[in-house]
Formats: structure tokens, C-alpha cells, sequence
């Protein structure tokens, strides 16, 4: 069991890094040990913790805590965990095979780099006509779209705080914005800001707090919250940072 603790805390680790609900973890855990047995199992989770203690049948008790200190967005990983959970429960799987499975799905190819670029730009680009931008708006807003993804890129790996990180992109977004319109690239900025913020929202951190506070995980979904309103306060404070330095021109 102490073994099989350590496997299954990885699982759920790598769940909660994903972005899986609180719920969902919690759920999938529980599901696991009893699969297994045990004749309690308690689980404790918010978004930078895990606390987990199995009782089993021979009377022993074992506990493990976990400190979470990265939280993303990948569904596909998460839908590979949420299908490994279920073959764990259905066939029994040894500690040895549960580590395995956990590194075939670590090591697993993601998307490639150059289509993140694409879809950043796509994306930005798109909300740019959406919100009534022209033409030639749209273009320069696919071309910072592209550069937003390099921004956060290399955020990711040079600042430890996201937070902080979102308000570079966010700064660096918007200046490239302003030096078109000072250019005479683009008649007005304010459609193609507007595009790169968008990609920059945490649409789905805000979403994923709803599913928590709607299922009964209430400290877990009001710090995801909390984490999604000083997200979005930090967008804006970094076009209100560039709009100020450039005299408030829009």
C-alpha cells in the first residue's frame, strides 16, 4: 500500500497540474483505494496541496502530503490520466505498472510548437474582426498573436510567478500594438489589443473555479477565483501601463 500511495499521489498530482477540478481528483483517488480495499481513504485538496491518508484491512495507516506548485491547462494529458484512473480500478494494476503507464503518458508527444504559434495567431486575429477591426487590423494582430506565444514562452521559463508573467505578455502586447499605430500600420489599436488580451483571459481557470464552488469545494474555488481575478487585474494593469508611458493615446 505504501507503494501504491506514492504511484497514486502522482496521478493525482499530475491530474491537479493539468487542471483537473478539485472534485474530479479528490473522486478519482477515493475511487482508486477502494478498488484496492482500503477501509478508509481521506482526502484533502486545494490547488497547491494534497493530503491523502489510507487505511487498510491489517489496521496499518498511510499518510502523504504533496505541495503543488504548477498549475496549467493540457486536457489531452488530463484525459490520459482520467483513462489510466479508470484501468487502474477495472484491472489492478501494480505499483510497478501504474509508474510505467504514468512516464508513457509523461513522455507522450504533445502538440507541436509551430501549431501553438498558428492558433495564437489565428485566435487574435479572429477576435480582432470579431470586435470590428479592419483588414489591416487583423494582419498585424496574427502577427502579434505569433509574438505573444514567443512571450509567454519564454516567460514560462524565466519568471517563476505566472501572474507576473501575464502582465509582461500583456505589456509587451500592447506596446507592439502602439508602435504599429505610431507607424501608420493601423488606423486605431484599440480592436487589435483587444484580440491579444483575449488569448491571454484564464477563461478556463475562472471555469474550472465555478465547477469547484458548484461542487462543494469551496476554499479550492474561491483561491482559483482569486487566482483568475489577479490574472485579469494584471492584463489590465499592463495596457494601462503602456496606454500611461504613451500619454493615454488609444
Amino acid at each position: 500500500m505504501k507503494n501504491l500511495l506514492d504511484c497514486i499521489m502522482d496521478l493525482g498530482e499530475q491530474m491537479l497540474i493539468c487542471g483537473g477540478e478539485i472534485h474530479r481528483v479528490e473522486d478519482t483517488l477515493n475511487r482508486i483505494f477502494s478498488a484496492y480495499k482500503a477501509n478508509r481513504t481521506d482526502v484533502f485538496i486545494i490547488t497547491s496541496s494534497m493530503v491523502v491518508t489510507v487505511h487498510t484491512s491489517d489496521g496499518k495507516i498511510y499518510t502523504q502530503t504533496r505541495r503543488i506548485t504548477e498549475i496549467s491547462t493540457d486536457y489531452e494529458k488530463l484525459h490520459k490520466l482520467n483513462d489510466l484512473s479508470r484501468n487502474i480500478c477495472r484491472y489492478k494494476f501494480s505499483s510497478e505498472e501504474i509508474k510505467n503507464k504514468l512516464s508513457e503518458i509523461s513522455d507522450s508527444k504533445t502538440y507541436p510548437v509551430w501549431l501553438e504559434f498558428v492558433c495564437y495567431a489565428i485566435i487574435a486575429g479572429a477576435f480582432t474582426l470579431f470586435f470590428g477591426g479592419g483588414i489591416t487590423e487583423a494582419a498585424v494582430s496574427l502577427a502579434i498573436g505569433a509574438l505573444v506565444r514567443l512571450i509567454i514562452m519564454i516567460s514560462d521559463k524565466t519568471v517563476k510567478n505566472k501572474i507576473f508573467a501575464k502582465f509582461i505578455s500583456a505589456f509587451l502586447a500592447t506596446a507592439l500594438a502602439f508602435t504599429a499605430l505610431q507607424i501608420n500600420i493601423i488606423p486605431t489599436v484599440d480592436n487589435v489589443i483587444i484580440g491579444n488580451i483575449m488569448t491571454l483571459i484564464p477563461g478556463i481557470g475562472l471555469t474550472t473555479a465555478l465547477k469547484d464552488l458548484i461542487m462543494g469545494d469551496s476554499i479550492a474555488g474561491l483561491l482559483r477565483t482569486i487566482e483568475a481575478c489577479i490574472t485579469a487585474l494584471a492584463i489590465a494593469a499592463g495596457y494601462f501601463a503602456v496606454a500611461f508611458l504613451t500619454g493615454g493615446m488609444i
